[in-house]
Protein backbone atom coordinates (compact mmCIF):
# COMPACT_ATOMS: atom_id res chain seq x y z
CA UNK A 1 0.00 0.00 0.00
CA UNK A 2 2.91 2.36 0.61
CA UNK A 3 4.00 1.92 -3.02
CA UNK A 4 0.51 2.93 -4.21
CA UNK A 5 0.48 5.91 -1.89
CA UNK A 6 3.95 7.13 -2.92
CA UNK A 7 3.02 6.68 -6.59
CA UNK A 8 -0.11 8.77 -6.05
CA UNK A 9 1.89 11.52 -4.26
CA UNK A 10 4.45 11.52 -7.05
CA UNK A 11 1.73 11.94 -9.72
CA UNK A 12 0.04 14.69 -7.72
CA UNK A 13 3.30 16.63 -7.34
CA UNK A 14 4.09 16.28 -11.05
CA UNK A 15 0.63 17.58 -11.98
CA UNK A 16 0.87 20.48 -9.51
CA UNK A 17 4.29 21.44 -10.85
CA UNK A 18 3.03 21.27 -14.43
CA UNK A 19 0.15 23.58 -13.58
CA UNK A 20 2.48 26.06 -11.91
CA UNK A 21 4.85 26.06 -14.87
CA UNK A 22 2.19 26.29 -17.56
CA UNK A 23 -0.05 28.93 -15.97
CA UNK A 24 1.19 32.47 -16.73
CA UNK A 25 2.88 34.05 -13.75
CA UNK A 26 0.84 37.21 -14.27
CA UNK A 27 -2.19 35.45 -12.86
CA UNK A 28 -0.43 34.98 -9.53
CA UNK A 29 1.04 38.48 -9.41
CA UNK A 30 -0.88 41.24 -7.72
CA UNK A 31 -1.71 43.98 -10.19
CA UNK A 32 -1.74 46.82 -7.69
CA UNK A 33 1.54 48.38 -6.62
CA UNK A 34 2.26 49.49 -3.10
CA UNK A 35 3.09 52.95 -4.46
CA UNK A 36 1.56 54.09 -7.71
CA UNK A 37 3.80 55.46 -10.46
CA UNK A 38 1.98 58.79 -10.20
CA UNK A 39 2.85 59.01 -6.49
CA UNK A 40 6.50 58.21 -7.26
CA UNK A 41 6.57 60.91 -9.94
CA UNK A 42 4.95 63.45 -7.62
CA UNK A 43 7.44 62.66 -4.83
CA UNK A 44 10.39 62.98 -7.23
CA UNK A 45 9.06 66.29 -8.52
CA UNK A 46 8.55 67.69 -5.01
CA UNK A 47 12.04 66.57 -3.97
CA UNK A 48 13.55 68.25 -7.02
CA UNK A 49 11.56 71.42 -6.37
CA UNK A 50 12.61 71.51 -2.71
CA UNK A 51 16.25 71.09 -3.68
CA UNK A 52 16.02 73.92 -6.22
CA UNK A 53 14.42 76.20 -3.62
CA UNK A 54 17.12 75.34 -1.06
CA UNK A 55 19.88 76.01 -3.59
CA UNK A 56 18.28 79.35 -4.47
CA UNK A 57 18.05 80.36 -0.78
CA UNK A 58 21.70 79.54 -0.10
CA UNK A 59 22.91 81.26 -3.27
CA UNK A 60 20.76 84.31 -2.49
CA UNK A 61 22.21 84.39 1.03
CA UNK A 62 25.73 84.29 -0.42
CA UNK A 63 24.94 86.96 -3.05
CA UNK A 64 23.94 89.85 -0.84
CA UNK A 65 26.14 92.91 -0.38
CA UNK A 66 27.14 91.90 3.16
CA UNK A 67 28.08 88.43 1.90
CA UNK A 68 30.09 89.81 -0.98
CA UNK A 69 32.07 92.09 1.33
CA UNK A 70 32.62 89.37 3.94
CA UNK A 71 33.83 86.84 1.38
CA UNK A 72 36.02 89.41 -0.33
CA UNK A 73 37.65 90.46 2.97
CA UNK A 74 38.29 86.81 3.84
CA UNK A 75 39.84 86.25 0.39
CA UNK A 76 37.26 83.57 -0.47
CA UNK A 77 36.15 83.25 -4.09
CA UNK A 78 32.38 83.83 -4.01
CA UNK A 79 31.90 82.19 -7.41
CA UNK A 80 33.61 79.02 -6.23
CA UNK A 81 31.42 78.89 -3.12
CA UNK A 82 28.23 79.43 -5.14
CA UNK A 83 29.20 76.70 -7.61
CA UNK A 84 29.97 74.32 -4.75
CA UNK A 85 26.40 74.66 -3.45
CA UNK A 86 25.16 72.31 -6.17
CA UNK A 87 27.57 69.59 -4.98
CA UNK A 88 25.97 69.37 -1.53
CA UNK A 89 23.60 66.49 -0.85
CA UNK A 90 19.93 67.16 -0.11
CA UNK A 91 20.27 66.97 3.68
CA UNK A 92 23.29 69.28 3.86
CA UNK A 93 21.62 71.72 1.51
CA UNK A 94 18.39 71.72 3.52
CA UNK A 95 20.28 72.39 6.76
CA UNK A 96 22.30 75.27 5.28
CA UNK A 97 19.18 76.69 3.66
CA UNK A 98 17.34 76.69 6.98
CA UNK A 99 20.28 78.38 8.72
CA UNK A 100 20.61 80.98 5.97
CA UNK A 101 16.88 81.68 6.09
CA UNK A 102 16.94 82.06 9.88
CA UNK A 103 19.99 84.34 9.73
CA UNK A 104 18.32 86.57 7.13
CA UNK A 105 15.13 86.82 9.20
CA UNK A 106 17.09 87.57 12.37
CA UNK A 107 19.12 90.22 10.53
CA UNK A 108 15.97 91.81 9.11
CA UNK A 109 14.40 91.83 12.59
CA UNK A 110 17.47 93.52 14.04
CA UNK A 111 18.59 90.58 16.17
CA UNK A 112 21.91 90.33 14.34
CA UNK A 113 24.42 93.01 13.50
CA UNK A 114 26.25 93.29 10.20
CA UNK A 115 29.29 91.71 11.84
CA UNK A 116 27.19 88.79 13.10
CA UNK A 117 25.72 88.14 9.67
CA UNK A 118 29.17 88.43 8.06
CA UNK A 119 30.53 85.79 10.44
CA UNK A 120 27.58 83.52 9.69
CA UNK A 121 28.16 83.97 5.95
CA UNK A 122 31.83 83.08 6.34
CA UNK A 123 30.86 80.04 8.39
CA UNK A 124 28.39 78.88 5.75
CA UNK A 125 30.95 79.41 2.99
CA UNK A 126 33.60 77.45 4.87
CA UNK A 127 31.17 74.62 5.61
CA UNK A 128 30.30 74.41 1.91
CA UNK A 129 33.93 74.36 0.85
CA UNK A 130 34.90 71.79 3.48
CA UNK A 131 32.05 69.45 2.50
CA UNK A 132 32.97 69.71 -1.18
CA UNK A 133 36.67 69.10 -0.51
CA UNK A 134 35.93 66.06 1.69
CA UNK A 135 33.74 64.50 -1.01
Amino acid sequence: MSVVRSNWIYKFLVCALAVLVLVPSGLFAENTHVVSPADLHAKAASTTQARQQNEAKVREFLSGPVASQALQKAHVDATQVKQAVSQLDDQELAQLSAKADKAQKDFAAGYLSTLDIALIILGVALIILIIVVVK
